[in-house]
């Protein structure tokens, strides 16, 4: 292994424990959690609408990350939102036991699922379950902006498994002429038959056209399960919809996502790995069926990652010197990809030397 030093570049952040100032239970298997965060940390978590939380906690000796989207408005303290995952080891102790006064470890606000503040636009927004933390963090950031539209579609199974519901109607009553509300049921019947039923192309293909003129629209903003959220994308390109103005962001609720494929593509023994990380340059040896971020993580384990699946973007870098191979990406923008950049859990070297940069 070989270290070197860049003065500089920029410092990574690390962990701090943040305070639990309240537990707000908002269905039966889901809770909002809010952080209070003391003034001395006051910059470093200031978040954007539409970012996330990394969270740290050990289990039975491992340590576990997850991360979980902020759903509060610019500039107030970050507030996450929780479903529950049967057997879950980070959503059940988040909903039903974490208490007002305990600590959780958090990583500073990570993610560029952001709207650009302070332009008005029309913004649309399509969610799905828990998919609606940060597009609720984005709605009420817009909604800010007397010259800005936010029209929301959101799919639930049930009336009583709607996340925020109450939040949502006081936003809908605050701002009744900008802010177009749909609720759409999988398992109950509404009386519309338009807004009962899965969010699938069908649904989208005819609810779209119907409540909003398509061409008129500045941002489309997609979260949600995988199915829903290309499919969704697949309507959108039907109609016309120009793929810059289409953003999305994943939430696996129904099953993990898949693992990279392992084929070997790199040398036989290996390639040297040099990673870019808080000013400091690492070199390991990688094995060809190992990713950049598992191959590294053995000399460098304070290497940034949360889901381990291509989905957060945590372990985002930029590939500058060599050649890799991304298997899977659910995180990273077309434009970031074009720019070099990699998710590097799904990352594998293909040539015998790869640098990845972190701080770029």
């Amino acid at each position: 292994m070989t270290v070197s030093i860049a003065q500089d570049l920029p410092i990574r952040a690390t962990f701090a424990g943040l305070r639990v100032a309240r537990v707000d239970r908002l269905c039966d298997d889901a809770a909002a959690i809010t952080f209070d965060v003391p003034e001395e940390l006051a910059g470093r978590y200031a978040f954007r609408p539409g970012q996330w939380l990394t969270l740290r906690r050990l289990v039975g000796g491992r340590e576990e990350r997850r991360s979980y989207s902020i759903c509060s408005p610019a500039g107030a303290p970050p507030r996450i939102g929780v479903r529950e995952i049967p057997d879950g080891l980070f959503s059940t102790w988040l909903v039903r036991e974490l208490a007002p006064g305990d600590e959780v470890e958090v990583l500073p606000p990570g993610g560029g699922f952001t709207p650009e503040l302070g332009r008005p636009a029309h913004h649309v927004l399509i969610a799905a379950g828990s998919g609606i933390t940060p597009v609720l963090s984005i709605a009420s950031s817009v909604l800010a902006d007397d010259e800005s539209r936010v029209t929301l579609l959101y799919g639930n199974r049930t009336a009583g498994s709607v996340m925020f519901a109450d939040e949502l109607a006081d936003l809908k009553d605050a701002h009744p002429t900008r802010f177009e509300l749909c609720h759409v049921l999988s398992r109950e019947p509404r009386e519309a038959e338009l807004f009962t039923g899965r969010l699938d192309t069908e649904r989208l293909g005819r609810l779209l056209p119907a409540l909003t003129p398509v061409a008129e629209v500045d941002h489309w903003w997609l979260c949600g399960p995988f199915g829903m959220v290309n499919d969704a994308q697949g309507v959108l390109a039907g109609l016309g919809v120009p793929g810059e103005r289409v953003h999305h962001e994943l939430f696996y609720v129904d099953e993990p996502p898949p693992a990279p494929a392992r084929e070997s593509g790199g040398p036989v023994g290996g390639s040297e790995v040099t990673v870019l990380l808080d000013g400091r340059a690492t070199t390991a040896t990688v094995p060809a069926d190992l990713s950049l971020l598992e191959g590294v993580q053995r000399v460098r384990p304070d290497m940034p990652f949360a889901c381990k699946g291509g989905v957060c973007g945590t372990c985002r870098a930029r590939v500058v010197d060599g050649e890799a191979d991304m298997r899977q990406n659910f995180a990273l923008e077309p434009a970031e990809v074009a720019a070099g950049f990699v998710l590097t859990c799904q990352t594998f070297a293909v040539s015998d030397a790869v640098t990845v940069d972190f701080d770029a």
